[in-house]
């Protein structure tokens, strides 16, 4: 028995225009009134979610900054991970070591340092508005949830274990685009954020089913009792995972979903 499906947002419930579909939605409003819980999880932060949640129209809660925050329906906020400054600032100045842009978020804003067509590219495609600050470590100070490296995919690729070894203590380092590398408070997964929602709904995994494309939505992927990747989705991804459905382009969530549980 399914009782709780999760899905990331870009390249998996949204197509490449970063539009959900009317029969997307339609299937999704289909399963909410059948019992089934919704839940948009994407590395995203809440005001770049809101508009796809209320598109959506029918979400349990939703996760945003891949796990760091989990919001009831109505956009109350229900649990939170955040980086401490000092942590932020040394992830922060890891990236600035690496020649690299990065960002963090405070409220609806994003604050960078670095070359200003990404944070032109990544305000288009969040609908957030961003301020560059030139020195991101020494602007850093209070905790935050997310800190956004973000470089070309081959730059990305080699600083990813570099990442994950310096911050194995403090963060939970992963991908979500092959041009992001995202630093997240060390419990800050989508698999932890849905954990916290099972405890508070009295669910267990394997009532979830998860859909997700790329490396920070393994944890969810894995954590659920069904985990189903997208057809477009990293190949070590669906390595890991098995199940697969359609691409982000062929409304591949709504599709699977329709044939489960519909």
């Amino acid at each position: 028995m399914i009782r709780a499906i999760a899905f990331d947002m870009d390249d998996t419930l949204l197509n490449d225009e970063r539009q959900i579909t009317p029969f997307t939605v339609s299937v999704l409003r289909r399963a909410a009134e059948k019992g089934v819980l919704v839940i948009p999880a994407s590395g995203r932060a809440k005001a770049s979610m809101a508009g796809f949640v209320e598109q959506i129209g029918c979400a349990a809660a939703f996760v945003a900054c891949n796990g760091a925050e989990v919001y009831g329906p109505a956009g109350d906020l229900w649990h939170q991970e955040l980086l401490s400054a000092e942590d932020a600032r040394r992830c922060a100045a890891f990236a600035r070591d690496a020649g690299c842009y990065a960002q963090c978020y405070y409220g609806a804003h994003f604050y960078y340092a670095g070359p200003a067509e990404w944070a032109r590219s990544y305000a288009s495609a969040s609908l957030l508005t961003g301020e560059d600050v030139k020195e991101l470590p020494s602007f850093i100070d209070r905790p935050t949830p997310k800190v956004l490296l973000m470089a070309e995919p081959e730059r990305v690729a080699e600083l990813l274990p570099l990442a994950r070894a310096q911050f194995a203590d403090v963060a939970a380092v992963s991908c979500s685009k092959p041009y992001f590398l995202e630093m997240n408070p060390l419990r800050a997964t989508k698999g932890n954020a849905l954990a916290y929602l099972a405890r508070r709904w009295g669910l267990c995994p394997e009532e979830f089913m998860t859909f997700g494309d790329s490396l920070n939505d393994l944890s969810m992927l894995t954590w659920a009792g069904t985990g189903v990747a997208m057809a477009n989705a990293r190949e070590d991804v669906k390595r890991q995972v098995g199940r697969v459905c359609g691409s982000n382009q062929e409304d591949g969530v709504a599709r699977y979903i329709e044939a489960l549980l519909l």
